[in-house]
């Protein structure tokens, strides 16, 4: 039988697939024959999509261990010479992260599109089978319904009329033995229509599964792109409300990226398993309603084969034309005799016609090629298209899952360097008079009055210890310069800025608090050497 089947060959993916191991939960090897329905089988399917469950806690166990390291081991270094290259470093891994998950994302569309349009071959080429066998059933059901019925009523009624003709009674008889040969031949034929319901079953369940499958993929899908999007705003804007959404959908993009490639990597397996060996499956199906050598016929449509038809439409196509000649020669001399015979030979002449034509189109669907065609492009829309989209679907979720799980790691290293900055926003002293926001500070007159005391009085007061001024009279003493009349018109006061840089000791930019603390200090020689100006 496999020499005869040369039309269909299993691609080689499927027997890559069908090679996995096969293990039931306690983890001994299983046969890897295509039986969904024996238990062992069905526990190796369950151990194939734990694939996805291990993979999960890998992932879950490497970011612990990184969280615990970038937590625990994080040292006390010069933020403003390592944080730039830091930064750079979780960009570029953020960056390459996103490239990654966009890549996964095409190929989980085309994926996501080669499978739908297997399993859309598939279910097609079941509804053609379908109705192929319900148009079967109907023609039979038919012919049986038309002999049993409308052939013995109107024989009966010439029974009655030609009771005195032993000749044309004969005929009747005759005719009456062929009605039950082609009431026993289209009896004989396999009742297919289980076939027929199973069919339609199998079609309608696998098109539901098929479009949830199909929404669920496409979420996915949409969920990652948004993913990446946020995140780079998120790292524009600095957001720490923002990451944290992006870590939550991160999370749970994550899980549904592992378990989709369990699911994937289980039905994959097993889709190839019955792709490797199709033929043996459905003969064991189908045993209950169909012989082998049917179930043979339409799967191998080989010429070596006989039509196990045959033999039964040729009876009833002969017992056909049989009664057919019969009925002319009634017709031609009966009814110059009894008049009245002539509508029930009529009648049946019909019903004759018709049962042939039915007959002609019975032994057309019940040719192996019309089936063997449907059967042919399942197993293309499954095999090929829908095994490659798995493939391509696997592929999608371990880049994803790999990949988002970096970008995880990625966040929260943005988180701290964001912690890092606002500590040091934090640690700037407010009184500092070389910040920037101090210097802000300084319109409130009060505040920059004394703050300008201050610093002009320790200046002075620190050029008057290291050089102490000579005594000076009255007439050698000079006005104060224009800008400082004009301060003092304004202010009141004169301003920390109006005092000359040249004279007034301006403190280095680092100094120590000790520093600070003497140039934000007056004495009380300071004050009786100033006496009340600078008084606020």
């Amino acid at each position: 039988m496999a020499a005869a089947r040369l039309d269909y060959v299993a691609p080689w993916w499927t027997y890559w697939l069908h090679n996995f191991p096969h293990y039931n939960f306690l983890l001994q090897p299983v046969d890897k024959t295509f039986t969904p329905e024996q238990q062992d089988y069905q526990q190796s399917v369950v151990v194939l999509a734990c694939v996805g469950a291990v993979g999960l806690s890998v992932s879950l166990s490497v970011l612990t261990i990184y969280l615990v390291c970038l937590c625990c081991c994080r040292r006390d270094v010069d933020e403003d010479t390592k944080r730039p290259e830091r930064s750079c470093c979780v960009t570029w891994t953020t960056v390459v992260t996103g490239l990654i998950i966009c890549s996964a994302v095409g190929v989980g569309f085309y994926g996501n599109s080669e499978t739908n349009d297997g399993v859309y071959q598939l279910t097609y080429s079941l509804y053609n089978a379908n109705r192929t066998l319900g148009r079967i059933d109907s023609l039979a059901v038919g012919s049986i319904g038309n002999v049993q019925t409308g052939l013995r009523q109107h024989l009966e009624r010439l029974d009655e009329i030609f009771a005195g003709r032993p000749d044309y009674l004969q005929a009747l008889r005759f005719m009456q033995l062929m009605v039950a040969n082609v009431i026993r031949e289209m009896g004989a034929l396999p009742d297919i229509s289980k076939a027929n319901v199973a069919l339609a079953l199998i079609a309608d369940q696998t098109a539901s599964v098929e479009y949830f499958r199909w929404l669920t993929y496409l979420l996915l899908l949409i969920l990652d792109l948004l993913i990446c999007l946020a995140l780079c705003l998120g790292m524009v804007k600095q957001s720490r409300w923002l990451l944290v959404i992006i870590i939550v959908f991160v999370a749970l993009s994550v899980v549904l990226s592992w378990a989709s490639l369990g699911a994937v990597t289980a039905t994959a397996v097993g889709t190839s398993d019955f792709c490797v060996s199709p033929d043996k499956f459905i003969v064991n199906q189908t045993k209950n309603f169909l012989t082998a050598d049917v179930a043979h016929y339409y799967l191998f449509c080989s010429s070596n084969l006989p039509n196990p038809f045959q033999q039964s439409l040729t009876i009833c196509q002969r017992s056909v034309t049989t009664m057919q000649i019969q009925i002319q020669g009634l017709l031609q001399f009966s009814v110059p005799v009894f008049p009245t015979a002539e509508r029930d030979l009529l009648g049946i002449q019909r019903l004759l016609n018709t049962s042939e034509f039915n007959l002609h189109q019975l032994t057309a669907l019940l040719d192996c090629h019309g089936l063997h065609k449907d059967y042919l492009d399942a197993l293309m829309g499954v095999c090929y298209d829908g095994v490659e989209g798995l493939l391509y679907l696997a592929l999608f979720s371990l880049l994803a899952a790999c990949a988002l799980s970096t970008m995880l790691c990625a966040i929260f290293r943005v988180w701290t360097l964001m912690g890092s900055r606002d500590k040091e926003y934090d640690d700037i002293d407010e009184e500092d008079p070389f910040n920037p926001q101090a210097r802000r500070m300084s319109d409130n007159p009060r505040r920059s009055n004394v703050h300008s005391f201050c610093s002009y009085a320790s200046s002075v007061d620190s050029q008057a210890s290291l050089h102490p001024p000579p005594p000076q009279s009255a007439a050698n003493v000079l006005p104060p310069p224009e800008y400082m009349n004009q301060s003092m018109l304004f202010g009141g006061s004169p301003r920390y800025e109006n005092v000359p840089l040249i004279g007034r000791g301006s403190p280095p930019p680092s100094y120590s608090p000790g520093m600070r603390t003497t140039y934000l200090s007056m004495t009380e020689a300071q004050s009786r050497h100033f006496g009340t100006d600078f008084q606020v």
